[in-house]
């Protein structure tokens, strides 16, 4: 079992960037396809971005592509949102998800561990 640990949330104005960073542990982390989800205030948690395990393809939301870059590195178990032209709208947790499998498709859903969450909030 994958144990998922969020970083890199915090304060920022609109325009500004971000990077998130998502460490796993406890599994082989190029045997996971991973995602990022978000949760703002009274919402449903929400897809935001998907990599499949060798880190090839990707899918993006709508509202965040062309912002926000997903990334991984297998060698540090690591996965990474890169963050920018932030919104206000862009407030919220941010998940890192993993999914099991060496799937060809991102995927934005079928994920089984989560994260506690990294909160991202941003101001106007």
């Amino acid at each position: 079992q994958v144990q998922l640990v969020e970083s890199g949330g915090g304060l920022v104005q609109a325009g500004g960037s971000l990077r998130l960073s998502c460490a796993a542990s406890g599994g082989t982390f190029s045997s996971y396809g991973m995602g990022w989800f978000r949760q703002a205030p009274g919402k449903e948690r929400e897809f935001v971005a998907a990599i499949t395990w060798i880190g090839i393809n990707t899918d993006y939301a709508d509202s965040v592509k062309g912002r926000f870059t997903i990334s991984r590195n297998n060698a540090k178990n690591t996965l990474y949102l890169e963050m920018n032209s932030l919104k206000p709208d862009d407030t919220a947790v941010y998940y890192c998800a993993a999914r099991k499998g060496r799937l060809t498709s991102p995927g934005r859903d079928g994920y089984d561990y989560w994260g506690q969450g990294t909160q991202v909030t941003v101001s106007s």
